[in-house]
């Protein structure tokens, strides 16, 4: 289970007799809830157009959901992040069941490869990537369809209570 959601945010600025129907602005926000959605679309819009909260509204927040959440895609994620030394695009790949886990996963990667923190991370874009489009080679390896995971060391359990023993004969054979 991922710690994000994804939140589609619409707000505007709040209407005046100037402006009666001001412009919609719509993003795609991923945040642990609704309340740090909102705060970083205002912080978002604050960058991007001349909007504050004291002079915005929120127009509608909706959380998105995945259509087929349990078939695994490849996820093209381009960031921009804040680093000690200055600001950086980035461009990374996972391979991942929902666009949520892919996102909770690049906050993991980026925390324990950069020491970026989740305030200094902005997620500019997350598309599903084709297999022949794959950048990354430790991406491309799991692409492999004759790929395998060999569980090596099956202990064999008895059907029932009935058939325990304490002590047998020969040793168990584990690598069925």
């Amino acid at each position: 289970m991922s710690r994000f959601h994804e939140y589609q945010v619409i707000g505007r600025h709040s209407p005046t007799e100037k402006e009666p129907t001001p412009r919609l602005y719509r993003m795609r926000i991923f945040a642990p809830n609704e309340v740090v959605a909102k705060s970083r679309f205002w912080y978002f819009l604050k960058k991007a157009h001349k909007v504050k909260k004291a002079s915005g509204e929120i127009v509608s927040v909706n959380e998105i959901f995945e259509k087929k959440p349990l078939t695994p895609n490849n996820y093209g994620i381009w960031i921009r992040y804040d680093s000690r030394s200055g600001t950086h695009n980035m461009y990374k790949e996972y391979r991942e069941l929902t666009r949520n886990d892919a996102v909770f996963a690049c906050y993991q990667d980026m925390a324990a490869r950069h020491r970026a923190r989740f305030r200094s991370i902005h997620i500019l874009k997350v598309e599903i990537i084709k297999d022949e489009d794959v950048r990354r080679p430790y991406i491309k390896q799991l692409l492999d369809k004759s790929l395998k995971f060999p569980l090596p060391h099956r202990v064999v359990r008895p059907s029932s209570k009935k058939y325990v023993q304490t002590f047998v004969a020969a040793r168990p054979n584990t690598f069925v």
